[in-house]
């Protein structure tokens, strides 16, 4: 009867042992928190920069025990680079990196960006509950200029009193909409207006939208009304220039010079060159000819004409 006394409490004794066993090495509670910054992640995709952005984030746990987290990092169309998980001891921080890279020459806008930080592991032992901490974030790609220019015409010969609407093209390369002032240089203009030209601009500044059409400007001039006996060559000097990039701390300019050949007046139907050679050689042939009709006058003075003899 003692012997079955005893063996009931042994088995009692480890009944409670493997309930309470269990209950005792169950993991705690776990809890995580995330701060990123800056919020907001700007983007350089002009030609030349390195088209990528960052931010720092740091994770924090504080529990009294080492916690695993994976990290997660949801992008609205954009590449990233971050660690996929990390190990955070109790009471204890970590900071990390997110990098985000945009594609190059992209339209400027604004896009999404989250991260999330989820506790894998509490104290190497799966956690009893779900924790995690999230940070939304946006990503500006950042607008830039770009100007180019093309004359339609880039040599014009013209005659003296004539008007010409000289066009240009003027391409916005930019990732934006952006104000283009448009002109003539101040050096070309007072040169052209010396020399006799009358120039005008109809149009100042001009929206161009960022697409590969370009947008056509036209400037009207009217060559001197004399130039003379001689050909003039003149130099008009066309620029462009973005009124974004002005407004930001350094103008991009584009110009673009077109040659206008001025005939000088002439005779009708003769240049100058040709009329003077014809005019050289016909005073050689005259010349010429006056010679030989005087050699040949003085040959039939020195004749000597003699009285035939009597009878004959």
């Amino acid at each position: 009867m003692m012997k079955r006394a005893l063996f009931l409490l042994t088995l009692y004794v480890c009944s409670v042992m493997l309930v309470a066993v269990p209950a005792s090495a169950q993991a705690p509670t776990a809890a995580i928190s995330l701060s990123c910054a800056p919020i907001s992640i700007n983007i350089e995709v002009k030609p030349g920069s390195t088209y990528n952005g960052f931010t720092t984030c740091t994770a924090n746990n504080p529990t009294a025990y080492q916690e695993k987290i994976s990290i997660l990092v949801t992008s609205d169309g954009l590449a990233t680079a971050a660690p996929g998980d990390m190990y955070i001891g109790g009471n204890q921080e970590v900071d990390f990196q997110i990098s985000v890279r945009a594609t190059p020459y992209m339209v400027m806008q604004s896009r999404t960006l989250s991260v999330s930080a989820t506790v894998q592991e509490i104290n190497s032992l799966p956690p009893v509950n779900t924790a995690s901490s999230q940070n939304n974030m946006i990503v500006n790609i950042m607008q830039y200029s770009l100007v180019q220019v093309e004359a339609v015409e880039p040599f014009v010969q013209l005659m003296p009193k004539k008007d010409k609407n000289f066009e240009f093209k003027v391409y916005n390369l930019g990732n934006q909409i952006d104000f283009m002032k448009v002109g003539i240089t101040e050096t070309s203009r007072e040169n052209l207006e010396e020399a006799g030209f009358t120039i005008n601009l109809p149009a100042v500044k001009v929206q161009i939208d960022a697409i590969p059409t370009a947008t056509k400007v036209r400037v009207m001039a009217r060559t001197p009304k004399t130039q003379g006996w001689s050909d003039a060559y003149h130099v008009l000097d066309f620029f462009a220039e973005s009124e974004f990039a002005c407004n930001n701390g350094g103008c991009i300019r584009e110009s673009q010079m077109i040659t206008v050949y001025v005939r000088g007046v002439y005779l009708p139907g003769f240049e100058v060159v040709p009329a003077i050679s014809m005019i050289a050689l016909a005073a050689a042939a005259a010349g010429r000819r006056f010679s030989e009709d005087r050699e040949d006058r003085e040959d039939e003075e020195d004749v000597v004409w003699h009285d035939s003899a009597p009878g004959l």
